[in-house]
């Protein structure tokens, strides 16, 4: 008897998490969640590229400081 319950347990449990995969395959549950991880993907590829052309910036003013190019192009304007 108790191992009856155990196995009709067993297969509604397994019933369940197999509905569950199934809807999960569903195109608009795939198309929703291709969508959201292109989006965090160009998300964080804006911010590499902000955080890169930041720091490149940042680096050209030094080397333009440390050897005063900056002084050399205000006097040829």
């Amino acid at each position: 008897m108790i191992r009856r319950l155990f196995y009709l347990s067993l297969g509604a449990f397994l019933a369940f998490w197999v509905m569950r995969r199934l809807q999960a395959l569903h195109p608009d549950h795939v198309a929703r969640r291709t969508a959201d991880g292109a989006a965090g993907m160009l998300r964080r590829v804006r911010d590499f590229t902000t955080d890169a052309l930041g720091e490149a910036a940042e680096r050209e003013t030094e080397l333009r400081a440390h050897f005063g190019l900056d002084n050399a192009e205000s006097g040829k304007s």
